[in-house]
Order: C-alpha cells, then sequence, then structure tokens
C-alpha cells in the first residue's frame, strides 16, 4: 500500500506498539475478526467488552489499509436521505436505520471521549457545498429532512458557505453540525491498544487463507500455518476483500481515493480558509472532499486512476482542483501524496452477509467508513452476544456477485473520466 509515490500526511508515532498475539488452536475462541481496519477493531472492542474471547488477524501493519489512510471525516448519515431509507427499507427498519445512520459520528465522538483516545480532533462540522442549481435543491431537501427529525444542521446561502471556506465557485451549502475531523491512522491505532487492552487479541501480519467448519465449529488457517477455531467468524475485509469467502470479492468494486496536503499554510492563507475546521466535501459528479489538518495544512482527496500510481503526475488532478477552489493556493507546495483503496456496492448502501451460520461479512463503506464501520462494530457485537437480527442495522442478504464484475471496473473507470469532463463544464 505504502510505495516510493505514496507519503501520507498521517504517520504513526515512533514508539507505536507492535501487535502479535500469540495464535493457538488450543483454545475455543467465540469469535475471529478477519481485518484490523476500524470496523473489525471497533467489533473486537465492543465484543470483548461484552465478556467474549476474540482473535483479530489482519493481513499487514494496523492502520495500513484505507482505515487510516483516509481523509479522517467522521459524517453522519448514509449516502441517501432519511425518507428514501424509510421508503425503501419500510417504516420500522426504514426508521431504524435512519435512527442508526443520525448516530455514527456520535460513536466516533464519544469513543474519543470515553476511552481518552490519543487522537487529535476538531468536531465543527461537515459541509456539502452545490456547485449547481440542482444540488443546492438536493440539500435544501437533505436539510429539511434531517432538521424535522431535530439534526442539529442548516441550509448556507452564497455569502455563508464563502465565508465558511474561503473557496469559490459554490451557490450555497448544507452544515451538518454533528460532523467532524479526526487523525484516522491515530483512531485506528488507538482503537488497536483499547481492544487489546479490553481483553481482544490483536496480530498483525497474519493472512487468512482458509476457512472450514466442522462439528459446529469453524477452522480460521493462516499462511504462517496456524490453526484457530472459533463460533463465529467476521470477515471484515471490505475493499481489501480478496477469494476467502467466494463470491464476495465480486459484490463490491475496489477505487483508489487519492490525497494530497499541502505545506502548512501561512498564517494569512490558514486564517481565510476553513476558519471554523469543517470538512468539505462538494456536488460534483467525481467529488472532491478536503479539510485542514491538526498541523495546518490542507488535506484534499479525491478519486485517482483505476491502477496503482506510478509518479506525482498521478495526483495532479487534485493539484488542479485544488487551486480551482482556492487560487491563493497555487504557490503553496504540495508536501505528500497518497491513496488507499475503497469499496463501492452498486446500490451503494453497505451490504451485510451470513451465508452460513457464524460467518458474517460486511462490505461497503461509500465515504463514510470512519463513522459508520465505528458504529456497525458495535451493533456487530452486539449480534455475536447473542442479539437477535433486528440488532444489526442493515437486513442480512445474500451474497449477489456484480454479473460481468471484471468489466465493471473497466466501466466505472471510463465513467470516471467521463463525469471529470462533465464537471470540468460545469467549473
Amino acid at each position: 500500500m505504502r510505495t516510493s509515490f505514496s507519503d501520507p500526511v498521517w504517520q504513526k508515532p515512533k514508539a507505536a506498539p507492535a501487535f502479535q498475539s500469540a495464535l493457538s488452536a488450543a483454545v475455543t475462541l467465540d469469535a475471529v475478526i478477519v481485518g484490523g481496519g476500524i470496523m473489525g477493531l471497533s467489533t473486537a472492542l465492543h465484543a470483548a467488552r461484552a465478556g467474549l474471547s476474540v482473535q483479530v488477524l489482519d493481513a499487514g501493519a494496523i492502520g495500513q489499509g484505507a482505515s487510516g489512510l483516509n481523509g479522517g471525516q467522521v459524517i453522519p448519515g448514509l449516502k441517501y436521505d432519511p425518507e428514501w431509507l424509510i421508503g425503501h427499507f419500510g417504516n420500522q427498519r426504514g426508521a431504524a436505520l435512519v435512527d442508526f445512520a443520525a448516530s455514527t459520528a456520535d460513536v466516533v465522538f464519544d469513543l474519543i471521549r470515553d476511552e481518552k483516545l490519543a487522537v487529535p480532533f476538531m468536531r465543527s462540522g461537515w459541509i456539502q457545498a452545490a456547485h449547481t442549481e440542482t444540488a443546492l435543491k438536493a440539500a435544501a431537501s437533505r436539510d429539511r429532512q434531517w432538521r424535522s427529525r431535530g439534526a442539529d444542521v442548516k441550509l448556507l446561502d452564497q455569502a455563508e458557505i464563502a465565508a465558511m471556506t474561503g473557496a469559490r465557485g459554490y451557490l450555497g451549502g448544507w452544515l451538518d453540525r454533528r460532523a467532524g475531523v479526526i487523525d484516522p491512522l491515530s483512531y485506528t491505532m488507538e482503537l488497536a491498544r483499547v481492544a487489546a487492552a479490553a481483553g481482544a487479541k490483536v496480530a498483525e501480519r497474519q493472512k487468512v487463507v482458509k476457512l472450514g467448519r466442522e462439528a459446529g465449529l469453524w477452522r480460521v488457517s493462516t499462511q504462517g500455518g496456524s490453526e484457530l477455531r472459533a463460533k463465529s467468524v467476521v470477515l471484515a475485509t471490505n475493499a481489501y476483500t480478496d477469494s476467502l469467502l467466494p463470491g464476495l470479492a465480486r459484490t463490491i468494486v475496489p477505487l483508489h481515493s487519492f490525497q494530497i496536503a499541502t505545506a502548512p499554510l501561512p498564517a494569512d492563507l490558514a486564517a481565510s480558509i476553513l476558519p471554523g475546521g469543517q470538512a468539505v466535501s462538494d456536488s460534483r459528479r467525481i467529488l472532491i472532499y478536503y479539510r485542514k489538518s491538526a498541523d495546518g495544512r490542507l488535506v484534499l482527496g479525491g478519486r485517482g486512476r483505476m491502477a496503482l500510481p506510478s509518479s506525482p503526475a498521478d495526483w495532479a488532478h487534485l493539484e488542479r482542483a485544488l487551486v480551482r477552489i482556492y487560487p491563493a493556493l497555487a504557490g503553496i507546495p504540495i508536501e505528500k501524496r497518497w491513496f488507499g483503496r475503497v469499496a463501492m456496492t452498486p446500490d451503494h448502501l453497505p451490504h451485510l452477509h451470513q451465508p452460513e451460520q457464524g460467518l458474517l461479512a460486511v462490505v461497503g463503506c461509500q465515504g463514510r467508513g470512519v463513522g459508520l464501520m465505528s458504529a456497525m462494530g458495535k451493533r456487530m457485537a452486539g449480534y455475536l452476544a447473542g442479539g437477535d437480527g433486528e440488532q444489526l442495522p442493515f437486513p442480512l442478504s445474500p451474497i449477489r456477485p456484480i454479473p460481468f464484475h471484471a468489466f465493471r471496473q473497466v466501466g466505472v473507470a471510463a465513467a470516471i473520466t467521463w463525469y471529470r469532463m462533465l464537471d470540468a463544464l460545469e467549473r
């Protein structure tokens, strides 16, 4: 994941712990969690607090994947608004899902506060910036729906969004004060620390290569030759999902999210750009998102090429976007470039699967992974501890591979190029 062309602004402390719990088949665990990102670690923490014996296995290092490489925006809600969710899932489950979606940012910030996590954060809100009249109408609808449910939100006019962002080109937008920003790598590392302190075992560089079920228990085999036994297995690999569970990888389209960070901004520019510390996502077809880091840099991200980057030029589209919205930053050096892998589902919703008793899988963050997966892990732990299906926010669904999956990625790459061209015409 980290190549010579990937240098994240988020850095592990030099004294960061290694997670190397001993693996043993001598005991039967309540759960093995495959994947040590936010979803897996949140599940482990809350399951351990519920008294379950848990082992987390990550193929790489904790924080190496998208959980530690994302933009650190903590956004409640889903891609769809409350009225759509209720219409799609029905009154009872839809209303419960709206309540769950409203709470996801709270889960993150409450955890930071209650566990005293060493995580730089600011909870000043998130702005969805509208660059067309159509986007502004959608923002007004979203504002009406969430405000009617008591959410701390506000529709912004052109003058207000200009003052709050310091950016040019927006007609208005929507402010969700429930949201905020964190250092995602610190958060992931701290989740691993408190999960281990709660009794969960966490092991890095332990790739799972085989799952089998025998006599009512799951056998989990690693590349290193270890074998564990567990009552349940949770696959929390998301965009890094492979062939471990047949068909699962073909239910998602993995994409790369590229990001850049400027040098620390001079005081005069820092005072005029996002003075309140909000995060921003815009309304373009290929959206960009940005925020300031704790050390005063502007961090901006968006979709990148489907292939792995091969030179700094692969981030040039983000540098152009940066100068488009902030012309005054044209002379500020770009000091950091990096990327992470994200998973897109065809319906833009997270998917929960249970193909066999005791085998669970979660895929699809849809750009809200920090809050969504933190809250999902808490619910998953409740389910593992004996809760029924209502404990889970989304219904369990069959694994349905995307038809012509290999061609779908080619189609997505072409669509990204086409949409980027359309976005450029609307500037």
